[in-house]
Formats: C-alpha cells, sequence, structure tokens
C-alpha cells in the first residue's frame, strides 16, 4: 500500500476535516480524537553511536529506571542494565517522555522480560537522547526481522500505519479497498493523552492560554540577549597586549578593549561553552578607532577541542565599524567555538575587540519538554497554575500535534490577499496560528503582496498645538471639536489625499516608510525630521483614548467605559454609538492599518470586545463585556438565578425593557419598552435582550473603522492573527519603566530608609515592563501611566511576613507587607499581579 504524498488531494482533504473536528473539540473542551492521540504499542529502536566518541563496542549497556529519570543534576540510581548487542535493536513501546535530561522511551513487563535482571519491574524507561551532552543515541528503525515476518503473513506490499500521522490520513481520507491497517495502539498511552487528567475547570481559554505559554517559551520570543556569563564557561585568547587582556571581552565597558600581541593571522579567541548550550548568534563588537586593528577576513570553529571543525568564514564589510555576527543559527550543543582572525584591514598586525556578545539558548528549553511547566514559569499564565506539569505536557504535545497537521495543509486553506472565505475561516484556528512555522512567512508575503510604493514626497500638514492645547483643557467651548489636532481640517483633510495630483493616500506603504507626513507646528520653530510627526500620532492617540482617566474625552468618537469606577480594566473606551461620522471612523481604522503594517503605534485604549470584533473573532457576555461594564454582567447573573421573591423585592415594578448604552443613553428593547414592565417569568428574554443591545451597541462604528482597516490590511492577513497580536502591532506594549513609575509612588507613614521600601523597590527592579503594567493595573485598575500611587504599610496584620499583598483599586492605594528578603517580596508580589486580581479592599456592591 503506497502511501500518498503531502499534496494528495484526499489527503489534504482527509486533513481538513480533521482538523475542524480538532478545533471544535477544542472550542467545546471535549476530548480530541483518537487519531490525534495515537502511540503503537511496539516501536524498535536502534544504538546509534556518537561519531566523535570512542571505536564502537561490540555490545552497549544501557541503564532502566523504574520512571523517567531525574533532570538535570538529580541523582537516582537505576533498577537494571540492558545489553543490546552491536548492530541489534531493542523493542519499546511507543510512549515517549521528555524531561530536562532529555527524551525517555518505555519498556512494557512483556519487553522487559527479554533482558536479564528486568523481571521484577513493570515498566521501565531508557533515556534515548541526553540533553546538554554528546553520546549514543536510541533512533528508531523498522527491524529486518518484523518486515520479513510481515511480507510472509501479510504479502510483500504490507506496510502498517505506525504514526500519529499516517493514522490520521488513514482514518480521515477517502479512499478505495480494504479497510485501513494499524500498528496495535498502546492503550494505557492513548488513554493518558486523550483522557488526561484535566481538571473540571478546563476550558478552550486555557487552551489559548497554553499556546501562548508555548508561543512566549518559543525559540524566536525567549529573551537571550547576551548570554555570555550564563553560558560561558571560560574564556582563552592567543595573545593579549599588556593592559588590554581577555577580561575586557565580557566587562560590558565601551572604553576598553582586548588587543592581541603575536605574529600576523595567528590571533583567535577560544569560548568554552557550558553544557547544553545552543548558540544563535555570535557577535564581535569592533574597536573602531584604528583602522588597522579591525578585524577583515575571520574564520569559525566549533566542536571538542581537539577535533574542531569549520562553520563559517566571514569577510567583514568595510562599512563595518561596531558590531559583526560571524555565527548564527546552530543547531546542537559546540563544546568550543574558536574565533580566528586570519587578516586585518589595512595589513594590520595585532587586532583589537570591545567585547563578543552571544544570543543562546539551553537545549531543553528549544524542545518540548514537562520541566518547562515550573511554577516560576507559569506565574503569568493563572489558568495554567495548579495544574499538574505532565498534564500540561501532554496537553501541549496534542497541541503541537495540531500544529503540525496545520501547517501541513496550511498553504492550501489561506485564502487571497483580500478575501476571508471558505474552510479557514470555519476552522478558527487564529489563536494557535502564532505556532506555525509558517505564519510569519504568510504575513510577510501578504504585507509585501498587498504593498504600494511610497509617495515621492511627504504631504505636509499645518497644525496649531496652542489651539487643541486649550481645546484639551475645556472640550465643552468647542463641540465641533474643531479645534482637536485630529480635526483641524489642516490634518485630517490634508491626508485624504497625496501630492499635486490629490491622490487617496493608500497607507499600504513599505515598513521602512516611517514617517507618514510632515508636520509644520504654527508658532513654533520646529523643523520635522520625523520627531514632529510621531508627537502628532501620539496627540491623536491622547485626543481619542485621553490615558489619564480625570480628563474630560476631546473627541467625540470614543467614550469611556462603565469599568471607570472599578474594575480591573478602567483605562478603555468604546466607540461612541450616538456618532455617527463614519468617514472619520474609517480614518482612524487606515491609521490602524498604517500602524500595523509600519513601525510606528496609535495608542488605543480599546477592550478585548472590540479588538475581536475587528478582527471577526467571537464575543462572549460573561468574558469579554465585563471589560466594559462589570457591574452590569453581574447584575444579570443575580436576576437569571434570583427566586420570584427577591425578584420581587429587587425589583418591583421598577424593571423595564431598557438599557443604559455605553453613551449613557437609555434605549428601548422592544417597543413601548420604558412602560413595559419585565414579569419574573419574562426575565431570561428580558436578559437576552439587554446582552444583544449591549454587544451590538457600537455594530455601526466598529464596521466602520474595520472597513477603514481593510483598505490598509488585507483581510486574510488579520484572519491568521489573534486579535491580542493586532494589538500588540497597532499600539505596542504598555512600556513602563521603574524610573517612570517611581515618579507616580508615593509612600506614607514609613519611616525614613525603611527596609520595607527598599525591598520593595528592589522587588520592582526586576519586574518586565509587562510586570509593571500588570502591577499598575492590580493597583490602579489601568495599565499605562499616568496614575498616581499611594503605598501604606500593611497593618491588617502587623506581625505577619511574607504575606500576599492587598490593593485598593478605586482610591489607587496599596498595602505593602513585611517580607523576609527582596526575593520573597518579588515572587509574592508577581503572584499576586497575575493570580489575584479580586484581592481589593474596595466594597463590593453585592454585600450590601
Amino acid at each position: 500500500m503506497s502511501s500518498p504524498g503531502p499534496g494528495a488531494p484526499h489527503q489534504v482533504l482527509g486533513r481538513l476535516r480533521f482538523l475542524l473536528q480538532c478545533s471544535e473539540c477544542f472550542r467545546g473542551a471535549r476530548p480530541l480524537p483518537a487519531a490525534l492521540c495515537y502511540v503503537p504499542r511496539e516501536v524498535q529502536y536502534k544504538i546509534c553511536k556518537d561519531p566523535a566518541g570512542a571505536a564502537a563496542a561490540a555490545r552497549s549497556l544501557l541503564s532502566v529506571w523504574d520512571s523517567p529519570g531525574p533532570a538535570r543534576g538529580g541523582k537516582r540510581a537505576a533498577r537494571a542494565t540492558i545489553e543490546v548487542r552491536k548492530g541489534g535493536c531493542l523493542r519499546a513501546t511507543g510512549e515517549e517522555y521528555c524531561n530536562g535530561a532529555g527524551l525517555w522511551v518505555k519498556l512494557s513487563k512483556e519487553q522487559l522480560q527479554e533482558h536479564k535482571g528486568c523481571h521484577d519491574l513493570e515498566e521501565g524507561w531508557l533515556l534515548a537522547q541526553k540533553f546538554g551532552e554528546a553520546g549514543d543515541k536510541l533512533v528508531p528503525v523498522e527491524s529486518v526481522e518484523r518486515m520479513q515476518w510481515q511480507q510472509q503473513m501479510f504479502g510483500v506490499d504490507y506496510k502498517p500505519a505506525v504514526s500519529w500521522e499516517q493514522v490520521v490520513d488513514l482514518t480521515y481520507s477517502t479512499r478505495l479497498g480494504g479497510n485501513p491497517r494499524f500498528m496495535d495502539q498502546d492503550e494505557a498511552a492513548v488513554q493518558k493523552l486523550r483522557y488526561v487528567s484535566l481538571p473540571a475547570s478546563w476550558s478552550y481559554e486555557c487552551d489559548l492560554e497554553l499556546a501562548r505559554f508555548l508561543y512566549d517559551h518559543s525559540e524566536r520570543e525567549l529573551k537571550g540577549l547576551d548570554c555570555m556569563k550564563e553560558h560561558v564557561n571560560s574564556l582563552d585568547v592567543s595573545s593579549q597586549a599588556e593592559n588590554f587582556n581577555a577580561s575586557h571581552l565580557t566587562d560590558g565597558r565601551t572604553d576598553t578593549f582586548w588587543e592581541s600581541e603575536g605574529p600576523q593571522g595567528e590571533h583567535w579567541v577560544r569560548l568554552y561553552m557550558k553544557k547544553g548550550s545552543i548558540i544563535k548568534k555570535l557577535w564581535l563588537l569592533l574597536e573602531s578607532q584604528t583602522l588597522s586593528y579591525i578585524p577583515r577576513r575571520v574564520a569559525v570553529y566549533g566542536g571538542e577541542l581537539n577535533r574542531l571543525q569549520h562553520l563559517r568564514s566571514i569577510l567583514i564589510s568595510e562599512n563595518s565599524y561596531r558590531s559583526v555576527c560571524v555565527l548564527r543559527n546552530m543547531k546542537i550543543h559546540l563544546p568550543v567555538v574558536e574565533i580566528r582572525i586570519l587578516e586585518c584591514r589595512d595589513g594590520g598586525y595585532n587586532v583589537r575587540l570591545q567585547g563578543i556578545k552571544i544570543k543562546s539558548f539551553w537545549e531543553w528549553d528549544l524542545v518540548l519538554n514537562v520541566d518547562m511547566f515550573r511554577p516560576a514559569r507559569l506565574v503569568r499564565y493563572p489558568l495554567l497554575e495548579g495544574v499538574d506539569r505532565d498534564t500540561l505536557y501532554r496537553r501541549a504535545v496534542l497541541i503541537q500535534r495540531f500544529i503540525t497537521l496545520l501547517d501541513s495543509v496550511l498553504l492550501y486553506l489561506i485564502p487571497i490577499p483580500d478575501q476571508s472565505v471558505g474552510t479557514f475561516s470555519q476552522l478558527r484556528v487564529s489563536p494557535f496560528l502564532p505556532l506555525s512555522k509558517h505564519c510569519s512567512a504568510l504575513l510577510a508575503q501578504y504585507m509585501q503582496d498587498s504593498q504600494s510604493p511610497a509617495p515621492h514626497t511627504l504631504p505636509k500638514v499645518y497644525i496649531n498645538r496652542y489651539l487643541a492645547r486649550d481645546h484639551r483643557a475645556n472640550p465643552a467651548l468647542d463641540p465641533s471639536c474643531k479645534n482637536a489636532i485630529f480635526t483641524q481640517v489642516p490634518l485630517y483633510e490634508g491626508l485624504r489625499t497625496s501630492g499635486k495630483n490629490q491622490q487617496p493616500m493608500d497607507y499600504r506603504w513599505p515598513s521602512s516608510y516611517t514617517q507618514w507626513w510632515e508636520c509644520d507646528f504654527i508658532s513654533e520653530g520646529i523643523v520635522d525630521n520625523g520627531g514632529g510627526f510621531r508627537d502628532s500620532l501620539a496627540d491623536v492617540s491622547e485626543e481619542l483614548c485621553p490615558s489619564s482617566g480625570d480628563v474630560a474625552v476631546p473627541l467625540p468618537f470614543f467614550v469611556r467605559t462603565s469599568n471607570q469606577g472599578a474594575g480591573d480594566n478602567r483605562d478603555v473606551y468604546v466607540p461612541n454609538p450616538s456618532c455617527k461620522d463614519f468617514p472619520k471612523y474609517e480614518w482612524i481604522g487606515q491609521l490602524m492599518g498604517a500602524a500595523l503594517r509600519g513601525k510606528e503605534f496609535l495608542v488605543l485604549a480599546l477592550p478585548g470586545l472590540v479588538w475581536k470584533q475587528l478582527t471577526g473573532e467571537e464575543v462572549s457576555w460573561r468574558k469579554d463585556f465585563a471589560d466594559v461594564d462589570s457591574e452590569l454582567v453581574k447584575l444579570l447573573e443575580v436576576l437569571q438565578g434570583v427566586d420570584r421573591e427577591a425578584f420581587d423585592f429587587m425589583f418591583g415594578r421598577e424593571l423595564t425593557y431598557t438599557t443604559v448604552l455605553s453613551d449613557q443613553r437609555v434605549v428601548e428593547l422592544i417597543p413601548n419598552g420604558s412602560s413595559t414592565v419585565v414579569r419574573y417569568e419574562d426575565r431570561r428574554e428580558f436578559i437576552r435582550l439587554v446582552q444583544k443591545a449591549r454587544l451590538e451597541e457600537s455594530k455601526e462604528q466598529i464596521a466602520a473603522i474595520r472597513a477603514g482597516l481593510f483598505r490598509v490590511v488585507p483581510q486574510a492577513m488579520l484572519d491568521l492573527l489573534p486579535w491580542q497580536e493586532v494589538e500588540k502591532m497597532v499600539c505596542g506594549e504598555p512600556e513602563i519603566t521603574v524610573t517612570d513609575l517611581r515618579k507616580h509612588i508615593t509612600f506614607e507613614e514609613f519611616p525614613s530608609k525603611d527596609p520595607r521600601v527598599e525591598m520593595f523597590l528592589e522587588a520592582l527592579n526586576n519586574f518586565t515592563s509587562r510586570d509593571l503594567s500588570r502591577f499598575l493595573k492590580f493597583v490602579t485598575g489601568r495599565s499605562r501611566l499616568p496614575v498616581q500611587i499611594t503605598i501604606y504599610p500593611d497593618r491588617t496584620n502587623s506581625h505577619g511576613v511574607d504575606l500576599m499583598p492587598e490593593a485598593s483599586t478605586c482610591s489607587s492605594i496599596f498595602y505593602l507587607p513585611t517580607y523576609s528578603s527582596a526575593k520573597a517580596c518579588e515572587e509574592l508580589l508577581r503572584y499576586a499581579i497575575y493570580n489575584c486580581m479580586s484581592i481589593d479592599t474596595d466594597k463590593n456592591t453585592w454585600d450590601e
């Protein structure tokens, strides 16, 4: 039975059917299809000897553990030893398990009984491939004996499916002939994958959170810049001049350098790497004061010290004066890396280097393994907190398999750039697409295919920032908003067309085109070389969605949500349901598209509800609308579950078929709704009408923004992106530094040089910008500055140590407990800001 190629039509269609079923299972939190969880009952393994090792022995001894062994550094004795003769095979099950030590394979009791000393073991585990070091490996093969037996029993063309991909193809592809034949599956291993012990609360959102975790910890997202101290054991050089020794290569200073002192062409720098490190990029930092000391030609070697192999030769450009990358994208660990300077510029004899910089990773961080799911890494993913590591690992294996299949047919699925039709949109897989190996290339292709030439001349706009400032101070004096920067005629009207021929600006320019227009600020002596343009874009953002909750909104296009007084999302806006100026909404969409395509940001504080509608994703009342009006969500939950007596007591005859929109307008849900009282038995219909009215309150405005967005960005491109990624590309991430945050913090009732304050500030210094944004949201309900924070000592438990912090979001007050160390403060604070948004001392409305 011949296997169809990857492009066989019936195979592609079968995989599409299968992916659709998987997508429905993910979304419905149901067990995934059995074919995705297939594990063969038996696999033959053969020892692949390390070519760098000693001469192959006549036999190999393999240690057997009763469970997958410990990760790096762990100590546990093996239970038995298996001998495998040279050229022989080893029978094992198809179940694999990966942790920080490496890849493990499992032997059943029946398979263990074939070997001496293993008869008392119920199961055994062999380390098939070690992380962080070279050595022999176990690789799956098809044994000659088994192939001969199968041919004798079933015919020479017999070839059963032995991988989960083959099982998917045979199960879901339409074919003529007999039933598909599979290798018997390992029932216990399949049950672990398919009915993995997920908690009862596991949902589609948990799978999406796990997918985000996998993306954040993938090679493309892991931060590994300047890993010299972490991944390099030591450094050696061929020679060094007095006062310019090798230590300057790693001191991080720009005023020092290493200088060689020896014969021309015999200079080198040698790095001894720590076990398990894999280099992704290696730079030389050049000392450019004297040309004759700058390297011109370099060769890089790697491997064991006594058998270094040539990796790459580089001719350094004469235009390089700062840094040059000499090695990239290694796939294996190199114990030693040697950089040989073969030639210097202008015939120079010796070389000077300011430093060496490395971007590298641990081998075990580049492979899905159970040790990725350490508690410290899960802090930023609250939905995964408390879930067993093995459970997360096996679920991640299934997501990884799903992505593998998706990658195999993605090029058949994607729509043409300006459309979004057919099977692709039905699959609803965009939240998983960042994990696809094709996603980045497809996005780049869409950008390139829809790109238009940059204008020959910048359009010039004239802006009066003095008038705009007066308008922002008191918008009521200018109801037409004609003095706002956004609506000043020169800006809005001037940017609808470009150049003398008045051609419409389409904003589909190359990303390198970073200045969209030139500003002439009236009565200001500013020459706009890019800074004025960025100022105007920032001013437009601030006018549309002011970052401070204490100022009036100077434009009518967005209104603050009802969560401004309380809740976790107090700084977000929704399109104004009353505003019908759709051409300007469309222009806002165009600016958002330009930001998405380019390197500038248009910071719009919109909730996930709006972003989901812009990208065409489904919205949820309970999850998404809570970011707009959490009190209404709670009220309708109470209304749905209340009994008749409580309903009559709470509402009487005061509840009518009306609701209040975000712009504070009261609208009727049915004809004469304001005079129609809601009866107890009709409350569910009332709830449905309220939810529909509120979810669709900005429908027309969002449609106009979406139309403008699609004029700049192909709709198919947005289909490839989850809404969170679109928001990040348009708005950027809230960039907050400790210095900026410190300016907005006031400490009250603390003695001078109080250790609690010092520990707290030290903890904040270790926070990322994302952590600081979450801290800001934990204390104030807002994710961006400016906002004032007051910190008081925690007096509710004055003798307690290392307690969880509390905050009052309405008053932006943070209560700082006593901690035993800055490390303890950092860990508990980080846990609180990601997992304990409900720890709030504000009064609960429903407790009244």
